[in-house]
């Protein structure tokens, strides 16, 4: 397995990089990484409270002004659409998922499911525009949005650029596909004027990964990793930084970070560094490792000279994750997404967990 758009989350806009292992979200497409510090993902202070317009919020290429209300909203990247559903707000637009658990519908089963419950299904859902390669801002045009979110996104100057002249357009606040699923919901819910709803919406949220928590009082004190490994060529491993959503969910979950991730994460802007397989025994003090695969993936694994070294590969304390799985688009969580799959997630690494010694 390479690593591909939803593993990696790259460069490219619309290839959600963390492809194969970075898995998740492919990582082919890095070079959207760039972008200011996270600090400016705050909304500027003079934003009048609480769907008061006009309201001003910061990103990494400046300052956008929303005037009024938005009624059309367009999102881009990845699980904004979520957020802003979450948010009771039907989009006129939003990207097609080409790959994970969307199927045939490019959408992804609870965001189809939240669509239902507003009652957005055939003439009334969401047009689709496609961001596989770039992103099809002449579908996005042909909506007429008067709002453009794309806080979890990698989006460079010039398609902003492009995008403004369509409609007020929300940047990503810090690094390119840095923004954690909390930031996008509050960003989203001060540019729509939902911030009350947004609050509650991360309340919900926040009970259910709580509730998957309290099930597993055994992952307390355990700390894991989200790696990729191409299983075709493992000379190297994708190891997703703390910049990235993955390894941030799993301390939603109660797992702390290993010193050697964390020390690697010191050492870039990337959502993710390859090391070396001669590097491996660094990894000696990871509990458990998240990975995307198959069946055959942990056997494999085992089967190398080098990377059956790491400890958590030989005692199989190892999530696998399937990519045409719910849980292969949801370890990168969003609103909607952590209602839906978080206790199947904590049930699959306290599995891991109980072999940690």
């Amino acid at each position: 397995m390479t690593m591909n758009a939803r593993t990696r989350r790259g460069s490219i806009m619309g290839k959600r990089l963390a492809a194969a292992a970075l898995a998740g979200i492919s990582v082919i497409a890095l070079t959207a990484c760039s972008g200011a510090s996270q600090s400016s993902a705050s909304t500027d202070a003079s934003s009048s409270s609480n769907g008061a317009f006009p309201v001003s919020i910061s990103h990494a290429y400046g300052t956008t002004t929303i005037e009024s209300q938005p009624t059309r909203v367009s999102t881009i990247g990845w699980t904004n659409q979520d957020a802003v559903i979450a948010l009771g707000v039907v989009p006129v637009d939003m990207p097609k998922i080409t790959d994970g658990a969307a199927g045939d519908s490019g959408i992804l089963p609870w965001t189809e499911a939240a669509l239902k419950k507003l009652g957005a299904t055939g003439d009334k859902a969401p047009k689709l525009h496609d961001e596989s390669d770039d992103i099809d801002t002449e579908a996005i045009a042909a909506t007429s949005p008067d709002v453009i979110i794309g806080v979890q996104s990698g989006i460079s100057k010039s398609q902003y650029q492009t995008m403004s002249k369509i409609a007020p357009t929300i940047a990503y606040p810090g690094e390119a596909w840095a923004a954690q699923w909390r930031q996008v919901v509050e960003l989203s819910a001060k540019a729509l004027g939902k911030e009350s709803k947004g609050k509650q919406v991360i309340a919900d949220d926040e009970a259910a990964i709580s509730k998957a928590v309290a099930a597993h009082p055994d992952l307390k004190g355990k700390n894991a990793s989200v790696m990729y490994f191409d299983t075709t060529k493992l000379s190297t491993i994708s190891v997703y930084t703390t910049a990235d959503t993955r390894p941030a969910f799993l301390e939603d979950l109660g797992l702390s970070t290993p010193k050697s991730v964390e020390k690697i994460s010191k050492s870039t802007d990337s959502f993710y560094k390859d090391i070396a397989a001669e590097n491996v025994d660094q990894f000696d003090d990871v509990d458990i490792i998240v990975t995307y695969g198959d069946d055959t993936t942990l056997s494999t694994l085992q089967k190398d000279p080098l990377i059956s070294q790491i400890p958590a590969i030989k005692r199989e304390s190892v999530v696998v994750i399937d990519l045409n799985s719910k849980l292969g688009s949801a370890i990168a969580p969003s609103a909607l997404s952590i209602p839906s799959t978080v206790g199947d997630y904590a049930d699959k690494l306290a599995e891991a967990a109980a072999k940690v010694d």
